[in-house]
């Protein structure tokens, strides 16, 4: 009886084994399980922070930046200035921006923000090619695209040229862009223009008109 006994009780220890057995691979098949998921889940999270840099890197780097001064020009001065006239180019390392996909607006202190009309178009290339003439922003010239219409935008030039006759501003190119406010604008009168491109952040340019204006006059 005594040996029987003996028998059972080894026969009760190797399922007792053969249990603990069981709980360790299920424990580690649990573990690697979550092991996956969180470093699936890293990985994603990896993924979208390199998108999110990325978008941020592309959208700042599409950014413009202003060439000079920026001019107002009246052809009756006792009425206020008629069009804006700027220079434009790329920032350092910046993408190329399309010219005719912008869009410019236009927002008076103390007024309501308008958009500009966009008269950047394909056709006008004949006129801002080398030797094809340049435009009179707003004074109604023959190569005037504005002919003096209000509430409207266009571009004059485009400076050094890489050979590729298009509307897209790329490096080492300075584009001339002129708008017409809806209005003329008066006297120490501040305005902004806001300046988007297709991809990336929109651009301001604050200035104020001086106080006596004569046909042309650098704003501050």
């Amino acid at each position: 009886m005594e040996a029987k006994n003996t028998y059972r009780k080894y026969i009760d220890c190797g399922f007792t084994g053969l249990e603990a057995a069981i709980v360790l691979i299920a424990f580690v098949v649990v573990a690697a399980v979550f092991s996956y998921v969180v470093l699936g889940a890293g990985f994603f999270t990896t993924q979208k922070s390199q998108e999110v840099v990325h978008t941020g890197i592309q959208q700042a780097s599409s950014s413009m930046e202003i060439i000079g001064s920026v001019y107002g020009h009246s052809t009756t001065p006792a009425t206020g200035i008629d069009f804006i006239r700027f220079t434009v180019g790329l920032t350092s390392g910046g993408s190329s921006v399309d010219l005719q996909k912008l869009t410019m607006s236009y927002l008076p202190d103390g007024g309501s923000l308008s958009v500009l009309a966009n008269d950047a178009s394909a056709e006008v290339w004949a006129d801002v090619a080398p030797g094809g003439g340049t435009y009179v922003c707003g004074g109604g010239g023959a190569h005037d695209p504005l002919a003096g219409t209000a509430g409207a935008w266009s571009i004059e030039v485009i400076n050094n040229d890489n050979g590729g006759q298009n509307l897209v501003l790329e490096p080492n190119e300075q584009a001339v862009l002129c708008a017409v406010p809806p209005a003329a604008i008066a006297p120490n009168t501040g305005f902004t223009l806001y300046m988007q491109p297709i991809v990336g952040a929109s651009f301001p340019i604050h200035r104020t008109a001086p106080a006596a204006i004569t046909t042309m006059n650098t704003l501050y």
